[in-house]
């Protein structure tokens, strides 16, 4: 594997689950993989688990550990060509890409959507042109648009706990007081996509996801009816993508709340989120505090997909 961003990155879904057991079953069973490695985690926005998941999976595979925070360790770094930079930017990702890149083996990137510009956004400059620059290995600790790490590790949760082998799953859109990305709900939506789940998709008319990420998904309108038989309720905000409401909170309507009433109507499904939540918005305290509330196990998985994407990167690089 010579990046990762996306779910064909990974290849076959039920390998890639497979090879996650058995590092789970003994994490430190290929810690020569990273003797004399370097990784280099860089950061324009905030994190707590993807940050720790992810230098914890490295260490457990031998990895030396760089974190840069490009907002607070570092100059502010221009991303567009042909700027004059006369502002407080004081030097260009087209420079600071290649010294970073010689200073390490593997790099992780995670850069948000801006949500002013959707075209600039989904072209996912920031990312790309560390990849295209570095010449490392570079994989995404999420970007504009996704945020394969979680989505990988909540394949491996649902894949842990479902009863049968096909199971219902269902995201949701829960309100939120800021604006957020698309980038969690797109990248869930491509993995469940990918795999022979039944897969629904239920928000208020005005967030529709793009057509790329929604794929074979059904869209139901109607949060109740798609909630029925629900084996799997995976909770999560996003701004609006389409046209000019792009990025911008069309509702915060709390009938959209995940409560216990709406996870009666389920199979008792399993309640899951990607974290950090805001509770009593996007789901009850008795909901993401009842015994079948996923959220921890989710973040506890988050190690394993950062050590299954990073093994396959380290075991490239021999």
């Amino acid at each position: 594997m010579k990046k990762f961003t996306c779910v064909e990155d990974i290849g076959d879904l039920r390998l890639a689950v497979a090879e996650a057991m058995v590092v789970k079953r003994d994490r430190f069973a290929f810690t020569e993989l990273g003797k004399n490695r370097t990784l280099l985690m860089i950061f324009f926005n905030s994190s707590l688990r993807t940050r720790l998941s992810t230098q914890k999976a490295a260490m457990n595979l031998g990895m030396n550990v760089m974190v840069l925070d490009v907002n607070q360790g570092a100059w502010k770094l221009e991303t567009e060509r042909g700027v004059v930079m006369d502002g407080d930017k004081a030097e260009h990702l087209l420079e600071a890409i290649p010294v970073m890149a010689s200073y390490c083996d593997v790099i992780g990137v995670r850069a948000f959507a801006q949500l002013n510009d959707r075209v600039e956004d989904y072209e996912e400059r920031i990312i790309e042109q560390f990849i295209r620059y570095s010449g490392r290995p570079v994989f995404s600790m999420e970007a504009a648009t996704r945020h394969p790490l979680q989505s990988f590790a909540d394949l491996i949760t649902i894949e842990e706990h479902k009863t049968k082998e096909r199971p219902k799953v269902v995201m949701t859109w829960a309100p939120h007081p800021k604006a957020l990305p698309q980038a969690v709900p797109n990248s869930f939506a491509e993995w469940m996509n990918a795999t022979d789940y039944e897969f629904v998709i239920t928000h208020p008319k005005g967030y529709e996801l793009a057509h790329e990420f929604v794929g074979n998904a059904k869209v139901e309108y109607d949060q109740r009816k798609a909630f029925e038989g629900a084996d799997f309720i995976y909770a999560k905000n996003w701004s609006a993508y389409a046209g000019a409401d792009y990025g911008k909170v069309l509702s915060t309507d709390r009938d959209w709340t995940v409560d216990a009433d709406k996870m009666a109507l389920t199979n008792d499904a399993f309640f899951m989120h990607c974290l950090p939540v805001r509770r009593n918005m996007i789901v009850t305290d008795e909901v993401i505090e009842s015994a079948k509330s996923l959220v921890i196990r989710e973040a506890e998985n988050r190690e394993i997909s950062a050590q299954v994407v990073l093994k396959r990167i380290l075991e490239n690089l021999k």
